[in-house]
């Protein structure tokens, strides 16, 4: 249950100065796993979020709506649009639904630092095997992701391999897909670096 899996969220903020969503009872986001849903169509899409994290190292939090959790990833250097390009994502505990629109700054604890969302938006599983659909959550436990995003800063396909680089069993690898969303022109991580809610950065949250 979705409750059980915010366990280890909510261990690490014991103490903690925030004002993170605490996940508690029953979140206004249904949330689905399955291929094909959403808005397109006229069925409620899963959500995804990437939001620019600026605490002891800055770093990208990479987020899909499965199963009724955010399930994350810290990307220290952010997804990249060129898809000639491979970025390191270190699975991290999963987050409620509501964290989908959290910004603000986290006093000290953990993650203590400034967050805003750098980009959001509905996503749609692509994962298959043999040609067949393979739901999120059994993608997730095989350890490989298709995803198609519909961001403002990200668009099109990206895959999320589980990899344990380095012997560590919560590395991932996250890749750009090439497709209609790849460029390997643009640099979105360092050009732009507001939210794409409320136009704030990282260091408007810090004064």
């Amino acid at each position: 249950m979705a409750e059980d899996k915010l366990s280890d969220y909510r261990k690490k903020r014991r103490g903690s100065r925030t004002d993170e969503p605490a996940g508690a009872g029953k979140d206004r986001r249904s949330g689905s796993s399955n291929r094909g849903g959403g808005s397109r169509g006229g069925t409620k899409q899963p959500r995804f979020v990437v939001q620019r994290h600026d605490a002891s190292s800055l770093h990208f939090d990479f987020r899909l709506e499965i199963d009724g959790v955010l399930v994350s990833w810290a990307v220290p250097k952010g997804p990249s649009v060129n898809s000639a390009d491979k970025r390191l994502a270190h699975r991290t505990e999963d987050h409620p639904l509501d964290y989908v629109d959290y910004e603000g700054r986290i006093e000290e604890g953990y993650g203590a630092g400034t967050v805003i969302v750098w980009d959001t938006g509905g996503f749609e599983n692509l994962t298959e095997t043999a040609g067949e659909p393979v739901s999120a959550g059994e993608a997730l436990a095989a350890g490989h992701l298709k995803v198609e995003l519909y961001g403002q800063k990200l668009t099109g396909a990206f895959a999320l391999t589980h990899t344990k680089m380095g012997g560590d069993e919560a590395n991932w690898m996250l890749v750009k897909v090439d497709d209609h969303g790849a460029d390997r022109r643009r640099k979105p991580t360092s050009t732009q670096n507001e939210s794409v809610l409320t136009d704030r950065t990282n260091a408007d949250l810090q004064e």
